[in-house]
């Protein structure tokens, strides 16, 4: 089925700062101590409530604190007796392993709790820097049997070391300024020939920094008919030779989402690959005009996105008890469903029954106002495959940046 360019349809839709200071030495009661160095809690040990309310400091890594920051606040304000405060540090991923490995290594927490994307998860599951915490605690977080389907999916790539708390399909979409793209491309060749008759006005950010670009690059195998969708290296011929085609009329490749969404927005650009989160939050929050239009391709399959928790190893019993509270509570429908926020990872909730009556009134109406009322229809109908494992998609980062971007961002 197509989607066109416009709402036709009948159906419905990492330079890290300062770390904060807690905990150290061998466990107490208290919370604000740790055990040896690189050992995770007992589970044995680790008690049903806190001894006592525990500060916790966490570390965002993918910006999830826009998704789930109202979900921690509003589990503080209910349950002081468990979390006293919480501050929050963001960072990016590659600086993950070297911010929280030392940390472990030396058995001197800083960092009590990491929200994270499949690269820093995957990142530090090789350092083996988290507890295993599905494991050993699935019991505490039983609102994980609730998952939708695809976000259970994503769940099997924590390797019982990490709790989905957020997910959407991501991409790719396509974006575009209706007053320069009169013919929306709908499949990939379509857009390589738009991109040769308009050069210089498509575009897309390096993959290895930008969420939409790397969509994109995993997307590509799927509508192109490559012989492995999860192979980089034997099994994308049809997905690199698309793509240094399609390199001849991109004149340069930002480093980061933001300056893509300026230039379509400034009108450098006309067009751009896009997921439902970069196309609907720009809009919403001012940085692209609503004028802006989006469709999908006629046949492709969503790459799909999500966020975990993960605990470093070392964390003392308080701690972890408070931890394991908190995520149970977040995986409740009423209080996932936080996760529409303004859009910015559409849907966003990765609990069944988190429907967007049960989001906030502003993520409901920023969602009625800026939402695309074919979005739902496109996500239940198309295909969903998980996100390269972080190994191969260092490979298809590697090779992106030395035979397609290369001199270019």
């Amino acid at each position: 089925m197509r989607y066109p360019k416009r709402l036709q349809l009948a159906a419905g839709v990492l330079t890290l700062g300062l770390v904060v200071s807690a905990c150290s030495a061998p466990s107490t009661s208290s919370g604000n101590t740790t055990t040896a160095p690189g050992a995770s809690a007992a589970p044995a040990g680790v008690p049903d409530k806190p001894s006592a309310p525990v500060t916790l400091n966490i570390l965002d890594v993918a910006g999830n604190q826009k998704l789930t920051g109202g979900m921690v606040d509003a589990f503080v304000a209910e349950h002081p007796d468990i979390i006293s405060a919480v501050t929050w540090e963001s960072g990016g991923a590659p600086d993950l392993v070297g911010t929280i490995k030392p940390q472990v290594d030396s058995g001197k927490l800083q960092i009590d709790l990491v929200l994270t994307g499949t690269d820093g998860l995957s990142a530090g599951i090789g350092q083996d820097l988290w507890i295993p915490l599905v494991k050993d605690f699935g019991d505490r977080i039983d609102n994980q049997a609730n998952y939708i389907e695809p976000a259970a999916k994503m769940q099997e790539l924590a390797e019982g070391y990490g709790a989905v708390v957020t997910y959407y399909p991501s991409g790719p979409l396509l974006q575009y300024n209706p007053d320069a793209v009169t013919d929306v491309p709908s499949t990939p060749e379509e857009l390589l020939a738009w991109a040769k008759a308009n050069p210089g006005k498509f575009g897309y950010a390096r993959p290895a920094n930008s969420g939409p670009g790397r969509t994109f690059l995993q997307g590509l195998p799927y509508m192109l008919g490559d012989t492995d969708p999860s192979d980089p290296v034997n099994g994308w011929d049809k997905t690199w030779a698309y793509l240094k085609e399609l390199n001849q009329y991109v004149d340069s490749y930002p480093t980061g989402t933001g300056q893509v969404i300026t230039n379509i927005s400034d009108g450098t650009w006309s067009m751009i690959p896009t997921t439902t989160g970069w196309e609907i939050e720009p809009r919403a929050d001012g940085r692209a005009p609503n004028t802006l239009e989006a469709a999908a391709f006629d046949d492709f399959t969503w790459v799909t996105d999500a966020h975990y928790a993960v605990i470093p190893k070392g964390q003392t019993d308080d701690k972890t008890s408070a931890i394991l509270l908190l995520l149970q509570y977040m995986l409740t429908p009423e209080v996932n469903a936080m996760a529409y926020d303004h859009g910015y990872f559409y849907p966003g909730p990765a609990i069944k029954g988190a429907t967007l009556d049960l989001a906030p009134q502003a993520s409901q109406d920023v969602i009625t106002e800026f939402g695309r009322d074919w979005y739902d229809a496109l996500i239940e109908e198309k295909p969903k495959a998980t996100p390269l494992p972080a190994d191969q998609l260092v490979i298809a980062f590697d090779t992106w940046d030395r035979e397609i971007g290369a001199g270019k961002y």
